[in-house]
């Protein structure tokens, strides 16, 4: 029984009820986490990974939260998105450095950000548009707290930006922002978080690669950033 999916830039994984994570598609750099760098076009086991609460694929790593708060990922490092203190990549699932109290990981292109239990946010890896949002454009092999968010419920991550939706149902940005995808209403990038224009009642985020949605509490739906192929759903590019 599968109950949570997650799809990355070339590859698939999913959560089952028992505890267990499963994998597949694209694996050059060891994202689906069974000891090889071998394609498969059907699910297999990620190796030596139990207990698991939750699972995020990104472009060419993968990252999960088990029961006990501890995060875990693979596959490509040569930014330090997988958080463990080197940039070495790792076909086998390896622990991120410090992490205790995770509820939830998100996985960007080449980088990753923690959810904690007491509501702030961790972030590490490739850091040139601030994606991190501790203030500097600095890479990171190991987490470092985002400025300013002390109230998240929900991250995400996707290409080069991240996002929080806190307790007051404010989205804020940070990162890559060439596109407009942060929703502050410039296209600057921040290394900090950034609060996006008009949405103060969201209930739930998602991000792509350079656009951002939130639903809201009435149950209606906006987005922001590229719009290129009509990703917004406005009826416009």
């Amino acid at each position: 029984v599968v109950t949570q999916i997650s799809a990355g830039d070339s590859h698939t994984c999913a959560r089952r009820s028992d505890g267990s994570a499963w994998c597949w598609g694209f694996n050059a750099e060891g994202e689906l986490g069974n000891g090889t760098t071998t394609n498969t076009s059907a699910p297999g086991p990620v190796s030596g990974l139990t207990n698991v609460a939750q699972i995020s694929a990104g472009y060419q790593h993968s990252c999960a939260v088990r029961t006990d708060g501890t995060a875990w990922c693979w596959g490509y490092n040569f930014d330090g998105q997988l958080g463990d203190g080197t940039t070495t990549d790792s076909h086998t699932p390896g622990r991120v450095s410090g992490i205790t109290t995770a509820t939830q990981v998100a996985t960007g292109f080449g980088h990753t950000c923690a959810l904690l239990a007491d509501h702030t946010v961790r972030c590490w890896g490739f850091n040139p548009y601030g994606q991190l949002g501790d203030g500097t454009t600095t890479n990171r092999s190991t987490p470092v707290a985002v400025t300013g968010i002390t109230t998240a419920t929900q991250i995400v991550t996707d290409g080069d930006q991240s996002c929080a939706l806190s307790t007051d149902r404010i989205v804020r940005c940070w990162g890559y922002n060439a596109f407009g995808q942060l929703g502050d209403g410039t296209t600057t990038n921040r290394s900090t978080p950034t609060a996006v224009i008009g949405i103060t009642t969201a209930t739930n985020i998602a991000a792509g690669y350079s656009q951002t949605c939130a639903v809201l509490a009435d149950g209606t739906a906006r987005c922001w950033g590229t719009n290129v192929s009509g990703q917004l759903g406005d009826g416009t590019t």
